[in-house]
């Protein structure tokens, strides 16, 4: 398996789900926040819902901003005057509305990602290769101890994954021919796309992302189409110290 990665020099991540824990960093905050009872993890995973229908959009020429604040915010205001949630619409004014939408900017790492980072930093170039914003990335590694060498990101990039821009511009960065730059997430799709650009293809199980489909994912040596499958940064920083 780590024969696989062997002359890979940077490794480029998703970050949502695949080194951070939306789902229970911002479903805590806003109850939280709010104080109020209600099923904020629903709500968590419609605001996410909305974040995926609108950069996939986005991504294939729709009409949208690559600030993904502006879209978080749009994406709220949507839900707030939703059947399901207008009771909230009176209770949050403008200020409210934009601290919820900073919570994105704060959200916890997985247990394994800060301590797998910082190996794999003293291997490789690391960094995102994310539809977040720069600001939104930079708070957040702050946030979580996240040690990037480097942000690419939808808005530095021109448009959201799988857009072929965000993937080629990052490599065109790195400088490096697509083959030594390997892409890590928790969704399949991210690692198709990139792999049709050349790149290697790391998949990382998460209890958030790809359910129902991240239990049958296997990498080539097991017979699948990834190059490399892992349940943990730390496990791939294992792997990267075996192929070299």
């Amino acid at each position: 398996m780590s024969n696989e990665l062997q002359g890979v020099e940077a490794y480029v991540f998703d970050v949502f789900g695949t080194v951070v824990d939306w789902y229970g960093s911002v479903s805590s905050a806003l109850k939280d926040f709010t104080g109020q009872d209600e099923d904020w993890g629903s709500f968590t995973q419609e605001w996410r819902k909305g974040y995926r229908e609108y950069t996939v959009r986005v991504a294939h020429g729709g009409e949208g901003s690559t600030n993904v604040d502006i879209m978080h915010r749009e994406i709220l205001d949507s839900m707030l005057e939703s059947p399901r949630w207008k009771h909230l619409g009176p209770q949050w004014d403008e200020a409210k509305r934009q601290e919820a939408v900073s919570f994105w900017h704060k959200l916890d790492g997985w247990p394994d990602s800060s301590k797998g980072l910082y190996e794999l930093k003293k291997k490789a170039v690391i960094g995102t290769l994310s539809n977040g914003n720069v600001r939104l990335l930079v708070n957040m590694a702050k946030h979580a101890d996240l040690p990037w060498d480097v942000i690419f990101s939808g808005e530095l990039l021109g448009s959201y994954k799988p857009n072929p821009k965000t993937y080629l511009g990052a490599v065109h960065h790195l400088s490096v021919p697509p083959e030594r730059v390997a892409m890590v997430a928790a969704h399949i799709y991210d690692l198709y796309a990139a792999a049709t650009h050349g790149m290697k293809t790391v998949y990382v199980r998460r209890p958030t992302e790809d359910i129902g489909i991240k239990e049958s994912v296997k990498s080539k040596a097991e017979g699948g189409d990834l190059d490399v499958v892992v349940n943990s940064l730390e496990e791939l920083a294992a792997l990267i110290e075996l192929s070299q």
